[in-house]
């Protein structure tokens, strides 16, 4: 046996003898796996299939732990969520050193938005509308991830979802396709490279497929649609990561058509195999198929079978593979041939990651010092932060503020660090984050004086305090009550010139089973912020969100709001940045924020109705609207304004009337009216007017972020072509049809200029 190994060896090395410096020859790469498979046993096939969680293993007890047995054993494929280089390093050695056929492992991280440097939450990185800062993000959690020993990265989620009390929506891109789709698009490029580095990991687009549109917003829920709303509204983005050249995608919880997505021959064959042509392999969510036992469909030998025959190939924590595959192959319930492909495409992913060529490619301990938290990763994570932000209101120019006087820094959220970096930041050190207190305090130096009162809990319910703040993002506790709180914050506001009120969610307020009912801001909160606006002092409103708020009154009576999400390890940073005017806000929503919860699903891109309201009327009988509220959202999607002043000329078209494939070019001149440099999202969105099936009232269609100085006019330019018109009809054909288009462009999704031009095949 020993000798088989060392001819494997040595064929291995002739075949990266050449350099692991481009992508893997697939010629090269099948004749490996093919010989490698054929000295597999069942059970060594079984095992590749299998992902265990680290479980109990420490550094220096790799060996003797469970885990460890079954690597020896060729029992698993690869581990997730262990942290460490040196712990990797030594589990990878038991892998390759003590197995039989000393296959390397694949080392998986929830890397969702950094690594120990942390970017904004996913839904504010949408915000931020410039794929190259958005690439950068992920190339940056690749260099630390790497790293430190992880090779596969559990991202980028692209799950489009259009109800903000669904928790997850902090991990996506917000509502829309097309930007859900850029995004994805440059976070596998950001991760991936081309596999040559050190520093290029495998990215895991997910959670396929419909899992933001899970009914009510209840995470894990039932999801039911069309096949037209589903591949033209929901299913570009995972298409968009495939394209891309994702390596591996994960299966959603959620049933579709009433079979669970982990179990979906349509969507893990027919679709991503068969349509998009998806190379790669399929990995469960956690327990994934263990879970289909309460979805109903049978034991878990049976759920496996289901799963293994609908194209999944890898099982996340649930054994179910591992412990039932071989008897099910003895019973004809799955086929030799179904395990080997599932065998082969892990097999091939880590031939992909050079594993095989160097098992230690990822266990360079030099680098995990030097390539982790460098001030180039901290810089780069300010600045973005800042860049994600979206000021929502402000009244008279009340931002940015001066470096002078007195300012009153109040709420729960103002000083703490471990609620900076948002939800899922699993490799932060939650200690090095910058709470807004030391970011403010850090920007005036001696200049002005930062008067701090926490002001109020984050919720007069203690449980649900608890259950906000988990995972180690607790408050510093406060056995003051209510009242003395809100006393102190009061004296404190009375002292001072201005007032910035941090207030909102605490981090694990959104994320993964944290859905809510009720969107506002905490009642104790509010109470606060009526309060203190009763002083009558300026106040600027600093919101912390995972989701769209429903903010009606807030945005009546708070003279500035700025939402700054959960903005990462450098939060507090960033936010003093903008709030005294060294950073110049230009994020745009990329979520539609509704007056009330009675709104939702509220989204900009929604179809006309046969009786639909007119543009700026309510309330009509007999027309689709509501009686006690507008159709008109809160904040509409692309909103988001600025320090500058930005306004549009009427758009230019090159021709009215266009035939066949010739390209359009939309034109409008956009002009900085103001004294201040400032970055703008200029937002090119279409109507289809008449379809042989019915089409929504706007999409976009492109964007650019331009930087426009003060008192500075840029012509914008977009090329249309015939594939920008292109969308599933009720056959689901891919194609563009004939007739009157409106071209629109503006500043986000309701004030924009319009042409209209006719196309004809």
């Amino acid at each position: 046996m020993k000798r088989n190994y060392w001819l494997l060896t040595g064929f291995l090395v002739l075949l990266f003898a050449e350099g692991f410096s481009q992508k893997p020859d697939p010629v090269k790469m099948k004749i490996f796996v093919d010989a490698l498979m054929k000295k597999m046993t069942l059970d060594e096939k079984i095992g590749q299939l299998n992902l265990p969680g680290s479980g109990d293993i420490v550094t220096g007890q790799a060996k003797s732990s469970d885990i460890g047995k079954k690597i020896r054993n060729g029992e698993v494929g690869g581990l997730f969520n262990i942290k460490g280089v040196e712990k990797i390093k030594e589990v990878q050695r038991v892998a390759v050193e003590e197995s039989r056929l000393k296959i390397p492992l694949i080392f998986g991280m929830d890397v969702i938005h950094g690594y120990q440097t942390t970017f904004p939450i996913p839904l504010a990185m949408s915000c931020v509308w410039d794929m190259n800062l958005v690439e950068q993000s992920a190339r940056i959690a690749a260099v630390e991830a790497s790293a430190s020993g992880i090779n596969w990265t559990f991202s980028p989620m692209v799950d489009v979802s259009r109800d903000p009390r669904w928790g997850r929506i902090s991990e996506g891109s917000g509502e829309d396709a097309y930007l859900g789709s850029r995004i994805a698009t440059a976070m596998v490029k950001g991760y991936q490279g081309d596999f040559s580095k050190n520093s290029n990991i495998m990215a895991c687009v997910k959670h396929y497929a419909l899992y933001g549109a899970a009914e009510a917003g209840r995470d894990y829920n039932t999801t039911d649609m069309s096949r037209v709303r589903m591949f033209n509204e929901y299913m570009p983005p995972y298409k968009a990561a495939v394209d891309a050249g994702v390596g591996s995608v994960m299966a959603s919880f959620n049933e579709v058509d009433g079979i669970p997505a982990t179990a979906n021959k349509f969507l893990m064959t027919d679709v991503l195999r068969n349509q998009w042509g998806f190379k790669g392999f399929v990995v469960t969510d956690y327990t994934g198929i263990n879970e289909m036992i309460e979805h109903g469909l049978g034991d878990l030998q049976q759920v496996s079978a289901l799963a293994l025959k609908a194209g999944i190939h890898m099982d996340m924590v649930g054994e179910g593979f591992l412990t039932t595959l071989k008897k099910s192959l003895q019973q004809g319930k799955v086929t030799q041939k179904q395990i080997d492909d599932a065998c082969r495409l892990i097999l091939e992913a880590k031939y992909k990651l050079g594993l095989f060529a160097d098992p230690y490619k990822y266990c360079d301990v030099a680098r995990s010092t030097a390539d982790v938290y460098t001030p180039a990763h901290i810089q780069a994570a300010r600045s973005t932060a800042a860049e994600s932000f979206v000021l929502l209101k402000n009244a008279n120019n009340l931002l940015p503020l001066k470096k002078a006087g007195k300012i009153a820094l109040i709420g729960p959220l103002a000083n703490t660090k471990e609620n900076m970096p948002g939800t899922w930041s699993v490799a932060t050190d939650l200690k090095t984050a910058v709470a807004v207190k030391e970011g403010l305090e850090k920007a005036v130096g001696s200049n002005a004086q930062i008067l701090y009162a926490k002001g109020s809990k984050l919720s007069s319910d203690s449980n649900f305090e608890k259950r906000g703040t988990m995972f180690g993002r607790e408050l510093a506790p406060d056995s003051r009550s209510e009242e003395e709180l809100l006393n102190e914050a009061l004296s404190i506001a009375n002292q001072a010139d201005v007032i910035v009120a941090t207030l909102g969610e605490a981090s694990e307020m959104s994320g993964e089973s944290s859905s809510r009912s009720n969107i506002d801001i905490p009642e104790t909160q509010r109470k606060l912020l009526v309060a203190l606006l009763k002083t009558g002092k300026p106040i600027v409103l600093v919101l912390f969100a995972g989701r769209p708020m429903t903010l009606s009154w807030e945005k009546e009576n708070v003279p500035a709001i700025l939402n700054v999400w959960f903005g990462g390890s450098e939060a507090g940073n960033a936010i003093a940045d903008v709030l005294f005017g060294d950073a110049n806000p230009s994020g745009k929503l990329s979520t539609t924020f509704p007056q009330n919860v009675g709104q939702i699903p509220l989204f900009y891109n929604h179809k006309n109705t046969g009786r639909p309201l007119a543009e700026g009327k309510w309330f009509e009988k007999f027309r689709s609207n509501y009686m006690d509220v507008t159709n008109e959202p809160l904040y509409p999607f692309g909103y988001g304004l600025s320090y500058s002043n930005f306004t549009y000329s009427d758009i230019a078209v090159s021709s009215k009337n266009l035939k066949g494939n010739q390209t359009l070019t939309a034109t409008v001149t956009v002009t900085n009216n103001s004294r201040v440099d400032g970055k703008e999202v200029v937002q090119l969105y279409i109507r289809d007017m008449v379809g042989t099936s019915t089409r929504p009232v706007k999409e976009l269609k492109g964007f650019q972020k331009v930087l426009i100085k003060a008192g500075e006019s840029k012509k914008i330019s977009f090329n249309i072509t015939p594939n920008d018109l292109k969308f599933y009809n009720y056959d689901l054909k891919y194609d563009w049809e004939a007739g009157d288009f409106n071209i629109m462009i503006g500043g986000n999704s309701e004030d924009v200029k319009a042409a209209m031009v006719n196309w004809v095949k």
